[in-house]
């Protein structure tokens, strides 16, 4: 069915790029940006976080979405060159490449701006009453050698009192 007729074309790519980009790769910055300010113990603007995520978003739409046109057009992937007929498309997804490329330059100044000049925070619980696991109990950042032993889930877990 239809996997002969997508079979080695950009809709491949457009749909393996969308799992990649839009999966695992949007989990990857959520949890630099969960984690950063407990390992670094500075806070980034959250302005800048959230205008990353939308530049990043719309940028891998705009580069994946015209690739299902691609694909469905017959542009087969793994080639050099490709005829004029997909030009118009793919200028459109190069587009958002550029656009995604500027949102993680983005991001690396952003993080490279907060490690040295963002708000220090010194308590534990940064993101509030959501953050109720062992570590969010430590200072940001947490020293060498905290625990000599195991805590007990009792001693630090508030959903148990």
């Amino acid at each position: 069915g239809v996997d002969r007729a997508y079979h080695d074309t950009y809709y491949v790519v457009a749909h393996f790029h969308y799992v990649m980009s839009l999966g695992a790769v949007f989990c990857i910055f959520a949890g630099i940006y969960y984690w950063f300010t407990k390992m670094s113990g500075r806070a980034y603007p959250e302005w800048a976080g959230k205008l990353h995520f939308w530049m990043m978003f719309i940028g891998a739409n705009i580069t994946f979405f015209p690739q299902h046109f691609l694909g469905r057009q017959g542009m087969p992937r793994r080639y050099i060159d490709y005829p004029e007929q997909f030009a118009y498309w793919n200028e459109i997804s190069s587009y958002g490449a550029f656009l995604s490329f500027a949102s993680f330059v983005f991001f690396i100044v952003v993080i490279f701006y907060s490690l040295i000049w963002g708000r220090k925070v010194t308590e534990p619980a940064y993101w509030g009453k959501h953050a109720d696991t062992l570590e969010w109990t430590l200072p940001n950042p947490p020293p060498e050698h905290t625990f000599e032993t195991l805590p007990k889930q009792s001693d630090w877990d508030r959903s148990t009192h």
